[in-house]
């Protein structure tokens, strides 16, 4: 795994037992097209650390903050920072250089490419080799070939796929790819994963797989994640806070025992589902509308 999330450096310990570092600060964010308002004033943070849930129902603006936090959308108003960086403000591809990863709801990866050959793309912001160092393969391109590769078999290797490594993926069961792309969103080396559905579509021994792993990177290696899920099962085991959303807006913010307890979530979007799953049971996978 490489070092970042293997080995994070320390940070103090607030009051809760919680770290105090806040990676990612959202405040007052507003998100219009046109005469829609997907994002109203929404605010919350992210520490280093913590793994924080998203929830709401469909069409609630969890995809639409995603894609404010990666640049793929301009909010109307309201602060968005990762640590200094003003990410309002901020190229698309300064993102990932800044260490925010991110997984997506619909797999995008190489299915004519194999699994070392998809998490090797996760690098490409980490590479130094200019395209002529490359062609001419020399020595100093060659010694940073072989870092990145060994970096990416560590990533391989923590999720369960390194023996998967020279095998295309395209051929390859839908959690596995699942894993794949957190593989390269990993390989990054992120400090901030944005996590977007990781379980949908899943069956119960993959969802409880991936739940597993989505707990050792929040809990055990210090790896900051922000993470949307329908899965309430899997979100009440892994999130440190919820926050919760409908029309855009906040409606609830707290642990996983004060959110179950809540009445207005239960109003907008529990119901009994948390007493009817299991941590094994997936819920459906979202196939149409905005997250």
């Amino acid at each position: 795994m490489p070092t970042s999330a293997a080995t994070p450096a320390a940070v103090p310990a607030a009051a809760d037992g919680r770290p105090e570092e806040v990676v990612l600060r959202v405040e007052g964010l507003t998100l219009r097209y046109g005469s829609v308002t997907a994002l109203n004033d929404v605010g919350f943070t992210v520490r280093a650390g913590e793994t924080v849930a998203l929830v709401g129902p469909n069409g609630a603006g969890k995809t639409s903050l995603f894609n404010c936090v990666s640049a793929f959308s301009r909010p109307t108003s309201g602060t968005l920072r990762f640590r200094d960086l003003d990410l309002t403000r901020s190229s698309r591809h300064a993102v990932p250089r800044a260490g925010i990863g991110r997984t997506f709801q619909n797999l995008s990866l190489f299915p004519g490419a194999t699994v070392l050959e998809n998490a090797l793309v996760g690098r490409h912001s980490l590479m130094r080799s200019g395209m002529v160092a490359n062609l001419a393969w020399w020595r100093g391109s060659r010694r940073e070939d072989v870092a990145h590769r060994e970096a990416v078999c560590e990533v391989l290797d923590l999720l369960g796929l390194l023996d998967l490594w020279d095998v295309e993926v395209g051929g390859l069961p839908y959690g596995t790819r699942k894993r794949v792309e957190l593989a390269r969103a990993l390989a990054m080396e992120p400090t901030l994963l944005l996590m977007d559905e990781p379980v949908a579509g899943m069956n119960p021994a993959e969802t409880a797989e991936l739940t597993a792993i989505v707990k050792d990177l929040g809990r055990r290696r210090g790896l900051s994640v922000l993470v949307v899920e329908h899965d309430m099962a899997m979100v009440m085991e892994v999130a440190d806070q919820i926050t919760v959303l409908d029309f855009g807006q906040v409606i609830a913010q707290g642990t996983p025992a004060a959110i179950r307890d809540d009445q207005r979530v239960r109003d907008a979007y529990l119901g009994n589902s948390v007493e009817r799953s299991t941590p094994a049971a997936p819920a459906a996978a979202e196939t149409t509308g905005e997250a």
